[in-house]
């Protein structure tokens, strides 16, 4: 598993660092002023779109059913399903984007009332949704493309396609700025910027999917048994995602009436990310796969083994993670957000809003290892449970705390609700499966936290001295306040996990050795 997550992760990696740098270009354009809100709420629309019916839910039920039927069907077999299931996802698509041009406005207003109080706001909103709502099918394709190669374990070109998608948008952004575009033009700019960095992400994989035989050829066949499975499959993920996607709904409507917070939150959840797309993703991939070998054999001994390992590895990356964005995350969001149009007013929002994040950065991670384990087995309504009770608990943290602390809340209640979903999967495995208790990962977290709160208290230290000693100003002084506390924090946790007898470090090093 690590072997190949680390093949995952070094791709990841390329593609989160772009994505950061996308996201560098995007704050110095557009700063967190009304064009940056306008078109953050405008993307969350097609993804929203694309995390229903799309990209999550079918992927989540595509991939152990494509893995059963390659077990049990062959090449041929599974081939023919992926026809069949394109020329379904096809029609529904089409509908999709329909309804979404047509009540584009109410979709809007219901996001983001708070747009309307400024003048131009909510329809600047509208026209991006629309230029944008393309990007729908272009990543739906990728997606499918991403569950197929990955259930045959030829995760390259999959994970390098996000990266693709990074370097359209950057290229976009870059001209427009090297044209001097005011943001009113930018943002319509980067929108279509969006919308190519979509169909780039799909061309990518296209060569080695044909190169394993597919072809885009219409076979509609709606009463195919394994197209049956992943609808059925697709029901209850879709009704967890929507429970998902109305948490997004309630707490970006509470945001949008404090200007600015809206980009706040997502710029800092673009940094949550990268740890999260690095370690989380990759591990999440690869125990996708193996979970849903082991549930075609019926081997859950197996299934156990897979999440326990998977899970372990995530908290030896994810835990320090964690800690070292709650101490240095203002340096870090400094060093990466403040240019151009990008304030010091923005990086403190910016920040504030990445510490609460960052609470649940283990959780929230550790959902993507967990999850699959129950859609291998066919049990997708217990994923919907923890969903479900994710979004209860962020409503129930806004709502107690919205008017004392108030965007915030948004942040802390997405933290907080990411642990309770992870502790009920891990509780109903348990319960109903078994074998993850008595592996030790109780007692390897407890030895990974203290290695993680000695990295946290160095890296705290050494950013407060070198931002007394260079006073955080001008480039070199983001660059040596924003890197150098990290450097010595990851010394510090390699150091005091060695110490420890942490067995992930001595695995990880005698991987990096042999690479």
């Amino acid at each position: 598993m690590l072997h190949a997550a680390s093949l995952i992760s070094g791709l990841t990696m390329l593609s989160r660092l772009l994505g950061l740098l996308r996201e560098q270009v995007f704050a110095a354009l557009l700063g967190a002023g009304m064009q940056a809100d306008a078109f953050q709420v405008a993307f969350r629309i097609p993804n929203l779109l694309r995390d229903l019916f799309a990209e999550g839910a079918l992927s989540a039920a595509f991939v152990p059913t494509y893995a059963a039927t390659l077990h049990n069907e062959g090449r041929a077999g599974a081939l023919r399903l992926v026809r069949r299931l394109l020329s379904v996802l096809c029609l529904a698509l089409a509908v999709v984007i329909l309804l979404g041009y047509v009540a584009t406005g109410p979709l809007v207003h219901a996001l983001a009332p708070g747009f309307a109080l400024i003048a131009g706001k909510a329809p600047l909103t509208e026209f991006l949704t629309r230029v944008m709502l393309p990007f729908l099918p272009l990543v739906s394709f990728a997606a499918l493309a991403m569950g197929m190669l990955n259930a045959e374990e030829r995760y390259g070109a999959p994970a390098l396609a996000p990266a693709m998608f990074n370097v359209v948008a950057i290229l976009a952004g870059l001209g427009l700025a090297f044209f001097g575009a005011p943001p009113e033009v930018a943002v319509v700019g980067w929108a279509i910027g969006t919308v190519l960095g979509g169909l780039a992400q799909l061309v990518v994989q296209l060569p080695p999917l044909f190169k394993s035989g597919f072809r885009p050829v219409w076979e509609w066949a709606p009463r195919d048994p394994g197209l049956l499975r992943i609808l059925a499959l697709m029901g209850p993920a879709t009704l967890g995602l929507a429970a998902v996607q109305l948490n997004l709904f309630i707490t970006t409507a509470f945001a949008s009436r404090e200007p600015g917070a809206v980009s706040w939150l997502t710029f800092a959840f673009r940094i949550l990310y990268l740890p999260i797309g690095i370690f989380g993703v990759a591990l999440g991939t690869i125990a996708t796969t193996g979970l849903a070998r082991s549930a075609a054999r019926g081997d859950t001994a197996a299934m156990a083994a897979t999440l326990v390992r998977g899970l372990k590895l995530l908290v030896f990356l994810c835990l320090p993670a964690s800690l070292g964005l709650i101490v240095v995350g203002r340096p870090i969001v400094r060093l990466i957000y403040e240019h151009g149009r990008f304030t010091a007013f923005d990086t403190s929002g910016t920040a504030t809003a990445l510490a609460y994040y960052a609470v649940g950065l283990v959780a929230y991670t550790g959902v993507k290892v967990v999850a699959p384990a129950f859609y291998a087995l066919g049990r997708p309504r217990v994923a919907l449970l923890g969903s479900a009770l994710a979004v209860a608990t962020n409503l129930v943290v806004i709502g107690v705390l919205d008017r004392v602390i108030g965007y915030r809340a948004v942040a802390l209640g997405t933290g907080l609700g990411s642990i309770v979903n992870l502790a009920v999967l891990l509780f109903v495995f348990e319960r109903s499966v078994g074998g993850v208790r008595g592996r030790g990962l109780a007692r390897s977290a407890v030895t990974m936290g203290a290695a993680a709160l000695a990295m946290a208290a160095a890296a705290f230290l050494s950013a407060q001295a070198l931002e007394t000693a260079t006073g955080g100003q001008g480039l070199l002084g983001h660059l040596v306040v924003g890197l150098v506390p990290v450097a010595v924090g990851g010394v510090t946790y390699a150091s005091f996990a060695r110490l420890l007898r942490v067995p992930e470090m001595d695995e990880l090093l005698a991987l990096l050795l042999r690479r």
